[in-house]
């Protein structure tokens, strides 16, 4: 398994370079993140930039995201979240780091362009191929329709629809999805023509 840092940057799709963020991104990414279509389906609220800029600062934050370029104009960014799927003791540490959470934040200025599909597919080709994990899961409100839509045009799987067990910020307890995708799932859609 790899980090992205230890990774060759930035990646290019046919519209789209992906590279790990900075801190010179964060001021960037804030604009996007606290804009109230984006907010309501976000876990943290972005209003004030010193709470925005003290959950960036986090150890874990920086070495997640990846800020999603147009033209050299940041658009978004993506997460890829390293984490241990649950496991027996006996075999724990066969589990470790082989699974990630991804997740996206694209400027509502830019969506209806296909962005974030390129842009997601592209996170998860670099998590199967480069990283090297063996599956990604994802999360969202039910309510979040074009976020579990672009999962299942992604080909990813939903594993779990809870039931009223999200607590928004609105004060409604929500349904969440859950999908999920493994990598042979993945590659055999990649190479569809049996070899011989």
């Amino acid at each position: 398994m790899q980090a992205l840092a230890d990774l060759s940057w930035p990646r290019s799709t046919a519209r789209l370079e992906l590279r790990p963020a900075t801190a010179d991104d964060l001021d960037a990414l804030w604009k996007i993140r606290r804009q109230p279509v984006v907010a309501t389906w976000m876990t943290h609220l972005s209003d004030r930039w010193e709470d925005f800029h003290r959950r960036a600062q986090e150890p874990s934050w920086f070495p997640a995201t990846l800020v999603l370029e147009r033209d050299g104009t940041v658009i978004g960014d993506l997460m890829l979240r390293i984490e241990n799927p649950w496991s027996q003791g006996e075999v724990a540490e066969q589990a470790v780091g082989v699974q990630a959470e991804i997740g996206w934040c694209l400027d509502p200025s830019f969506q209806g362009h296909g962005y974030a599909t390129e842009g997601v597919a592209e996170l998860i080709r670099i998590a199967f191929e480069d990283v090297g994990l063996r599956r990604v899961t994802a999360l969202c409100f039910s309510a979040n329709e074009p976020s579990w839509r672009l999962m299942e045009r992604l080909g990813m799987r939903r594993e779990a629809h809870n039931v009223r067990d999200a607590l928004h910020r609105s004060g409604e307890w929500m349904d969440g999805y859950l999908y999920a995708l493994l990598a042979e799932e993945w590659r055999s859609r990649q190479d569809p023509q049996p070899r011989g």
